[in-house]
């Protein structure tokens, strides 16, 4: 299947530079502040603290105008979901105070826990555009609780399905698409709280629009959001020709799907032609049987993302910056599945992948812009069960950062959530406070980036402890078996891996991709990937190597034996406490 923006050419419009800025900054701001109302107003930590949510305005053809710097597999996925609203309500059968929701994969969605708020916005009775918000909801039933589990194997294992209904309808909220919703949720007050927030953030940016509206006339301000679509398009098509011509390819995979299909193929291809990108992903493997399947929306998201990353930033986010590039993703594979696929770990895990491998093929041409793979996974960790504090039902949901990639004059960052994800951590604090969970250690894995002339990122470790009951346990991740790539000679980072500690002393390693129930004391160990390293390590400045050592990121034996530091000229009684131990 091909999924290509349009192809419309620049507008011939009046609209002054003066103009263009006012309206595409007070865009961009409407977005911005709509967010804030969302991650305020929500009642669960992973909107309030992770801040696992986006927000995005549309016009009247569901083309995206402007939009928050939050969630990348948000953003690239969510035209898909205005779109297919729009399509179940044309604008005939819309009024104001209406918002449609959807979470429905295969329906504009992305994975079941993403919900998707849209409303419509008027000027005078007529129709302008949409201001819309994706959250990441922390539960939305199925089989375990978080909904984000590694054993499913078909979409409805793996929570609540919502085609585009109207939640609310000339500003009434509509109580039997609520109640069923709840109805069908472990943890119905948050989930309550959250779908308000939603409402809120749309009213604000709703607000917003029309009151931006209302200081130009009926013909200036469409004119203007089609000026903001085409400069941007300008300014990527002029980028796009600053790149050779020619195909570059690259693959990469995932260990596995979690049902013992193993190595899952991401191959791409990309031509770059004049001002021009086609990315074509045949020769990616079949959809699999385990939730790692990755919905068109979601490939869209991700291949978008990756060619933003090699632009200028400064180049406004729209729809018009997506008009030169398309992309062939074949109906029936991994990045392309059928229903009813189970999914929800393709958001998560797949979408990581597939910035890996679009980034990997433009590093053959452009490694300067291109940084080494980073971690390639989300490390989604859900704890599940009946608080023994209150006796209700709790879900708990975060992702774990880990190492970013080394780049051209940067190390990677360290312990960071990276690509397709950039949400922050649950606060230990809030962890403890909200759920019956302790945070038992929290540190950076020394020696986990990959060497290079800038090294990869740290990954991270976080051990949690179930406390006084028997929880459910979920952990959906990837890189355990392949490490990320090194780029221009340098060397891959470190894998992840995850085990248990049981209360009568046993360890116990885990699989990536598992689900299972813990007793109480039991204490859970995630280990994150490293970054690779970004050229060769012998390059690499002697003051950073101290700096490491100094810092306990890296081990004195570790120097040596990749950095060949027995060639540096470096007191050792200048690394302070620094030693082979794996401390942080």
């Amino acid at each position: 299947m091909l999924a290509d923006a349009d192809t419309d050419t620049d507008t011939d419009t009046d609209i002054d530079p003066i103009t263009l800025e006012v309206t595409r900054n007070a865009a961009a701001a409407v977005c911005e502040e709509m967010n804030a109302t969302l991650i305020r107003t929500s009642y669960s930590p992973n909107i309030k603290e992770r801040q696992d949510c986006s927000c995005a305005l549309f016009d009247r053809d569901a083309q995206m105008i402007a939009q928050a710097e939050t969630i990348p597999v948000h953003l690239g996925a969510m035209p898909f979901s205005v779109r297919a609203a729009i399509e179940q309500f044309p604008p005939s059968e819309l009024s104001p105070g209406d918002a449609i929701a959807v979470n429905d994969p295969f329906a504009g969605g992305a994975h079941l826990p993403d919900l998707t708020l849209i409303t419509p916005v008027y000027d005078n009775d007529e129709l302008i555009g949409f201001a819309a918000n994706r959250a990441h909801h922390a539960d939305i039933g199925g089989a375990h609780a978080g909904s984000v589990a590694a054993d499913s194997t078909e979409i409805y294992q793996e929570g609540l399905r919502i085609p585009p209904v109207k939640l609310f309808e000339a500003g009434e909220q509509n109580s039997d698409v609520f109640e069923l919703i709840l109805t069908n949720v472990r943890t119905p007050d948050e989930r309550r709280g959250d779908l308000r927030a939603q409402k809120a953030a749309n009213e604000t940016g709703r607000q917003r629009f029309e009151e931006l509206a209302n200081r130009y006339d009926t013909d200036t301000l469409p004119a203007a959001i089609d000026a903001i679509k085409d400069y941007s398009e300008r300014r990527m098509r002029a980028e796009i020709e600053s790149l050779p011509d020619g195909e570059y390819s690259f693959r990469d995979v995932l260990d596995d799907d979690g049902t013992g299909n193993k190595e899952i193929t991401i191959n791409v291809t990309v031509t770059v032609e004049a001002d021009t990108v086609h990315v074509d992903f045949t020769g990616t493997a079949e959809q699999t049987a385990g939730p790692i399947n990755a919905v068109l929306a979601v490939t869209t998201s991700a291949t978008y993302y990756a060619i933003r990353c090699l632009t200028d930033p400064d180049i406004p986010p729209n729809h018009g910056c997506y008009r030169p590039i398309s992309i062939e993703a074949p109906s029936g594979t991994v990045i392309n599945p059928d229903p009813p696929a189970a999914v929800v770990g393709g958001n998560l895990e797949t979408s990581q992948r597939i910035t890996d491998v679009v980034l990997g093929a433009f590093g053959k041409v452009t490694p300067e812009r291109i940084i080494a793979g980073s971690q390639g996974t989300m490390n989604n960790v859900t704890f599940g069960g009946t608080d023994p504090r209150d006796g209700t039902q709790y879900s708990f949901y975060e992702t774990q950062g880990g190492g970013f990639g080394g780049r051209a004059g940067k190390d990677g960052l360290d312990g960071v959530h990276v690509h397709m994800s950039n949400t922050l951590n649950t606060p230990a604090e809030v962890l403890e406070t909200a759920y019956p969970l302790r945070v038992m250690q929290y540190s950076l894995r020394p020696d986990s980036g990959g060497a290079g002339e800038y090294r990869g990122g740290l990954g991270i470790r976080r051990d949690i402890q179930v406390l006084d009951h028997e929880a459910t346990f979920s952990l959906l991740a990837d890189r355990h078996d392949h490490q990320p790539y090194g780029l221009a000679g340098g060397s891959p980072g470190d894998t992840g891996s995850a085990s248990i500690d049981l209360v009568d002393g046993d360890s116990v390693s885990l699989d990536q991709k598992i689900t299972r129930t813990l007793p109480a004391g039991s204490i859970v160990s995630i280990r994150t990937p490293g970054g690779g390293g970004y050229g060769n390590p012998v390059d690499r400045d002697e003051d950073k190597i101290k700096r490491d050592l100094n810092a306990g990121k890296l081990a004195l034996s570790r120097a040596r034996e990749v950095y060949d530091y027995d060639s540096k000229t470096i007191d050792d009684a200048d690394l302070g406490s620094s030693d082979d131990s794996d401390t942080s």
